[in-house]
């Protein structure tokens, strides 16, 4: 089926955003430190290696589980389908959402964007202002809020996160989206790949199940030297609060949710438009 004219706009918008992300460079400090870090992963035992990664890995599932069946995300879902009934009175089920057109899908997605961007605000805020409690929740919470968000976009474009390939294809988007862009230009390409899979397995994942690896480390220690700079900022009290660090918990995380949702509303707008034409 060929794309309407608003569609095909959309598509161009999606490619430019794709040239734009393949022209991201890395600058010499970014190389060696992926040298360094590629080096010093490698000299790992194998086995210490595999099993870090495959417990990675087996905490994003829970953490997937338990936001899927949290009471906020399923009143998110309904309300999803509510709003989706005042541009389409049949929809009735998740599947039904991709019945909707670009801009309808489009409108519904950004609403949760926004949503998601003011908690990453204001968690990051409060992570700013310093404490034991604050700082050592910032790292779960901050991806819990990054992982609500991935999945309710593509709740949004009629995918079912609960199924096995979508919960697959989900998580992998959202280890893809918290990467750095350097890295984020390898990702996407095989992410496209991986809708391949679907045609076979709609409700089986067939797929590579390893959802982290070793680009996975430099996100952890981004968060980690976050934590530790706001650490240091508490004590730059302005009449008492730690209005730097605010700044620059709320800076990041914002940052980093911008880009999360980006990157996760791009693929998701890219396979409506992919099913669409096939």
């Amino acid at each position: 089926m060929e794309l309407t004219e608003r569609e095909q706009k959309v598509w161009n918008d999606i490619k430019n955003w794709e040239y734009q992300l393949s022209q991201q460079e890395s600058t010499d400090f970014q190389m060696v430190f992926d040298k360094w870090m590629d080096i010093s992963v490698s000299r790992l035992p194998y086995k210490k290696r595999k099993d870090f990664f495959a417990k990675a890995d087996q905490w994003l599932l829970h953490l997937h589980a338990f936001i899927q069946s949290s009471q906020s995300q399923l009143d998110a879902r309904n309300h999803i389908l509510s709003t989706a009934r005042t541009f389409n009175e049949a929809i009735e089920h998740i599947e039904d959402l991709s019945n909707l057109s670009i801009d309808e899908l489009s409108y519904i997605a950004e609403h949760q964007i926004a949503k998601h961007r003011l908690y990453s605000l204001v968690q990051g805020g409060a992570a700013g202002v310093g404490g034991l409690l604050l700082l050592s929740a910032d790292l779960p919470l901050i991806l819990a809020i990054n992982l609500k968000a991935v999945q309710l976009i593509a709740t949004t474009y009629g995918y079912d996160v609960n199924k096995p390939y979508e919960m697959m294809i989900a998580l992998k988007v959202f280890h893809a989206s918290i990467l750095p862009n350097r890295l984020q230009q390898y990702a996407w390409p095989e992410l496209l790949e991986e809708l391949k899979h679907q045609e076979f397995a709609p409700f089986f994942y067939e797929g590579r199940e390893e959802v982290t690896g070793s680009s996975s480390i430099q996100v952890l220690l981004k968060q980690i030297l976050k934590t530790f700079l706001l650490a240091s900022l508490r004590r730059k009290l302005v009449q008492g609060i730690p209005v730097i660090g605010v700044a620059v918990g709320a800076s990041v995380n914002y940052r980093l949710t911008r880009t999360v949702t980006e990157f996760t509303h791009r693929f998701y707008q890219m396979r409506y438009l992919l099913e669409k034409q096939n």
